[in-house]
């Protein structure tokens, strides 16, 4: 199995910075294994007309890792990284295109 190249948007980067303590090094970890498993346990695909690509979801306690997967370039693409609730994906298409 291939690895995948992880890149981490600059907002998305924010926000994970931006996570209390605790969550923000889980969700570091997290982002860093979907090199080798793009889809690890607890990730979800999203149902979604606006992307090419799969987007997925990756659940740790009330956060919520919303990424894309390029198969054919082997890439990762780390697109936000949110508390669920109050999130409900509203901004999902601004996100895959910015």
């Amino acid at each position: 199995m291939s690895r995948y190249k992880v890149y981490v948007r600059p907002r998305a980067c924010k926000e994970i910075n931006d996570l209390p303590g605790h969550v923000r090094q889980r969700v570091r970890r997290a982002v860093d294994r979907l090199a080798d498993d793009p889809c690890p346990p607890g990730s979800k695909k999203l149902e979604l007309s606006e992307s090419e690509h799969p987007v997925y979801r990756l659940r740790i306690e009330k956060w919520r890792i919303l990424y894309c997967v390029v198969e054919s370039d082997f890439t990762i693409d780390v697109l936000a990284a949110r508390k669920r609730p109050p999130y409900d994906y509203g901004d999902i298409k601004e996100l895959l295109n910015g």
